[in-house]
């Protein structure tokens, strides 16, 4: 009800949206992975959210293929789950 087609967070849906999640933002520019120029604020918000909502409430099920492949669409062989910031295996499986 909240991800589906034309719900309120639908935009976040099949993209890295940590940038819009920090700042609270569905506004398409900040809909990307990437943090440079956050303010100390909106990091520990969205550290905030991730453990206290997201983590809380959602398994994790699958990685954003900007993790596991290299630019080029061929797999990232130095990919690690136990590596990735914020996930503690243990905890989810």
């Amino acid at each position: 009800e909240f991800y589906g087609k034309g719900a309120p967070y639908n935009a976040l849906v099949g993209k890295d949206s940590t940038r819009g999640v920090a700042k609270m933002s569905l506004d398409p520019a900040d809909l990307t992975h990437d943090i440079t120029g956050l303010t100390e604020e909106e990091l520990k918000s969205l550290d905030d959210i991730f453990n206290n909502v997201y983590k809380a409430k959602y398994p994790i099920v699958g990685y954003t293929s900007r993790r596991i492949l290299n630019e080029d669409g061929s797999p990232n062989l130095d990919f690690k789950p136990e590596d990735q910031p914020h996930f503690d295996i243990k905890d989810e499986f």
